[in-house]
């Protein structure tokens, strides 16, 4: 699965509240839900997995 553009500045945008661990998903949904990035809510519900080895070990291009 390659992660949109969109997705991965949402992820950073995210990551640079300071307000979640990325490793805990569940707050990170909450936190993009609430910052209205409903891709990335989106995108962790139907590839968890994806999102996960995103926050591990980076992009993959």
């Amino acid at each position: 699965m390659i992660i949109s553009s969109k997705v991965k500045e949402q992820i950073l945008a995210v990551r640079d509240t300071g307000l979640v661990n990325m490793c805990d998903v569940n707050g990170v949904q909450r936190v993009a839900f609430d910052n209205d990035y409903y891709e990335l809510v989106c995108f962790i519900e139907e590839n968890k997995k994806d999102y996960v080895n995103f926050i591990l070990y980076g992009a993959r291009e």
